[in-house]
């Protein structure tokens, strides 16, 4: 097998199996926790860093719902069984990178891994990250590069790869933002963001206390996060409160 070809399909297999890449993270994380001595700094400085990191995370999810929010139906979503794409989106967060829902990815990682404090856990998870996700994003452009020829390389030659260099290149959505869409495709998303950095937290604690200890400002992000997941969770299920005609 050619190597183009060996390369795409691991990127297919990847592909599949993105959903897990979080349990490979698990152990690294857990070992992490239990090396670094907690806490590092005054109580303030500990909060402000926490919740700096909280930020970083949440602007990757940010990044992720104004991609999906502005998507057509076919595109932009959570499919694992195979590469699909009904249209070839080149405007709104596409026009300035050409992955931008890994990008999101990318930032959620690298603010959980900040959180922790330990800096080969953000250098093991930076890495983890490129070994894994380049190669989904080869096996993407090599579906699309069949699927849509010229429009594709002509669109992938004025387009970063991964990270925004040149943000005159803007173009408007073709699709007007949807916050419903944002909300019914990101929902789990935002609950995932928040209990992890919740339970690291209290995880960070019982190794720092020799017990859990429930802070209670993560106890409240932690509450308000399963409130709004269980709540769109609902709607999603038994309404068509988040239906939006088109996508």
């Amino acid at each position: 097998m050619a190597l183009r070809e060996e390369l795409e399909q691991l990127g297919n297999w990847f592909f599949r199996w993105r959903s897990y890449l979080p349990l490979l993270l698990v152990a690294l994380f857990l070992i992490a926790l239990r090396t670094v001595e907690y806490p590092l700094y005054p109580e303030f400085s500990d909060r402000t860093w926490e919740l700096s990191c909280l930020v970083v995370s949440l602007f990757g999810l940010v990044i992720r719902m104004y991609a999906a929010a502005c998507a057509p139906r076919g595109s932009s979503g959570r499919n694992v069984k195979e590469q699909r794409a009904y249209v070839l989106n080149t405007t709104g967060m596409y026009s300035i990178t050409r992955h931008p829902l890994y990008l999101g990815n990318f930032l959620i990682w690298f603010g959980i891994s900040l959180f922790v404090k330990s800096w080969w856990l953000v250098l093991a998870t930076i890495f983890i990250f490129w070994f894994y996700y380049e190669k989904i994003m080869y096996a993407e452009e090599e579906f699309l590069r069949r699927e849509y020829g010229d429009s594709f390389l002509n669109w992938a030659n004025v387009t970063p790869v991964f990270f925004p260099l040149d943000f005159t290149k803007w173009r408007r959505p073709t699709l007007p933002f949807e916050f419903k869409n944002a909300l019914r495709r990101e929902y789990s998303g935002f609950f995932g963001v928040l209990s992890t950095f919740s339970v690291l937290k209290l995880f960070q604690d019982r190794w720092a206390h020799g017990e859990f200890v429930f802070d209670w400002v993560w106890s409240v992000i932690f509450v308000f996060g399963l409130v709004v997941y269980v709540a769109l969770l609902i709607l999603k299920k038994k309404t068509k409160v988040l239906d939006v005609q088109g996508r």
